[in-house]
């Protein structure tokens, strides 16, 4: 009865993408999902409901034409907490597939680990349901290619989470740059520090219930293997669900540096990184240094041990430095006496920012929606944001500099 089921919906899905491409002259090029006026309530679904998710449908909720109507996830606790948190016409899913048969839904939030976000986006946008997926949109190059395919070949909107993007300091800092105010740019430093060895130590693993997870399902397509909590919950950490640092914050940071100097992937790629505190499989500690082609190189260090400074960017140019991170930005300008005990002169331009550019990205999501016009973070710069951690990745596993071909998409 199950593989009946199943190859039922692989029709469906198959037939939604024919509808697609057919139907798509007919609605002037949008595709023949619902047209939504400028007061039509928003059906979303959630595939993959943990903390990040539910932290995403809380800001969903603060839009009041959005209605949460499904929720998926393979550990039953997650299924229920967020159900509750959706309301009482939300229903809860184990197979993400259901959730897409349903024609009544207009979008999903993936939020999954991220070896399930390229069969849920493909899946999803074949179903004819626009996406806001959750950073990093891949878990190989060769999974974003088939992913940026998808959403080409069916025109729906995706938004990506990089949602610096839709941040409205981090729009200033591009206006900047863009300026040329920074003069010549040969050096972009950038960093993330957060504290996971704390967390392990102190405060020791969350409690998992193995009864109340679909082992299997969380698997996917990764290699059969025992059940391990450790991994469960450090997914992120684990080769077989996740990248480590770099695909975890690094894609964060690469995607402004790329967005604002104009170079969507570097030339080569240098890594050394190792594990110095956990038991996992990915560095907790690293470096990745990268050269682009537009004479310039970025070099990122991320580690698992302290928190201090947190994350950020330094845009290091011949007349400027532009310094910005998730709380200030500020620009520094050569040629100025330094402010008395400090290194710096006063900053020419300072902004601070005041709220979760997330919700300016959600925002900026839902509009899109109704326009059909690009979101801020569409599926191009999803990827390309990835595909740059992920070779920092390869360059690691390797253990050498590792050359790439952007035109080809080929590693050599």
């Amino acid at each position: 009865m199950e593989q009946k089921s199943r190859v039922s919906r692989r029709e469906f899905l198959k037939g939604s993408a024919a509808a697609g491409a057919a139907g798509a002259a007919a609605f002037g090029g949008l595709p023949p999902a619902r047209v939504l006026g400028a007061n039509d309530r928003i059906r979303l679904a959630v595939l993959g409901a943990g903390e990040r998710a539910q932290y995403d449908m809380s800001l969903f909720q603060k839009f009041p034409e959005v209605e949460i109507v499904a929720v998926c996830d393979v550990y039953e606790p997650h299924r229920e907490q967020a159900r509750l948190k959706a309301g009482k016409t939300c229903q809860a899913y184990l197979d993400y597939r259901e959730v897409l048969d349903r024609n009544d839904i207009d979008a999903v939030l993936i939020g999954s680990p991220d070896h399930w976000h390229k069969p849920m986006l493909v899946d999803a946008v074949h179903a004819g349901k626009d996406a806001y997926c959750e950073k990093p949109i891949m878990h190989s190059i060769p999974e974003g290619l088939a992913m940026v395919a998808a959403v080409e070949e069916t025109r729906r909107i995706v938004q990506t989470g990089t949602q610096q993007r839709s941040w409205p300091h981090y729009r200033l800092g591009k206006e900047i740059v863009d300026s040329g105010r920074l003069g010549r740019i040969s050096f972009v430093y950038t960093y993330w520090y957060q504290n996971y060895y704390r967390h392990e130590g102190w405060m020791g693993m969350p409690e998992i219930d193995p009864s109340k997870l679909n082992w299997k399902m969380f698997l996917g397509d990764a290699p059969d293997q025992p059940f391990s909590a450790e991994k469960y919950v450090w997914w992120r950490f684990y080769w077989d669900f996740g990248g480590g640092i770099l695909t975890d914050l690094l894609t964060h940071w690469i995607d402004i540096i790329q967005w604002y100097l104009g170079q969507p992937a570097p030339q080569t790629a240098t890594t050394v990184g190792d594990l110095y505190l956990m038991n996992w499989q990915c560095p907790d500690t690293i470096t990745a240094v990268y050269e682009f082609p537009g004479h310039f190189n970025v070099t990122f260090n991320g580690a698992l041990n302290d928190s201090i400074d947190d994350g950020g960017i330094e845009f290091r140019g011949s007349a400027a430095t532009l310094k910005i991170d998730r709380s200030h930005l500020a620009l520094y300008p050569e040629g100025v006496r330094w402010t008395p005990g400090s290194n710096a002169p006063e900053p020419e331009v300072f902004a601070r920012s005041e709220r979760d550019g997330t919700y300016d990205h959600i925002g900026n999501f839902l509009d899109c929606m109704r326009s059909r016009k690009p979101p801020h973070a569409d599926i191009h710069a999803g990827f390309e944001a990835a595909r740059t951690s992920w070779l920092g990745n390869i360059a690691l596993k390797r253990g050498m500099k590792t050359v790439f071909d952007a035109a080809a998409n080929r590693v050599s």
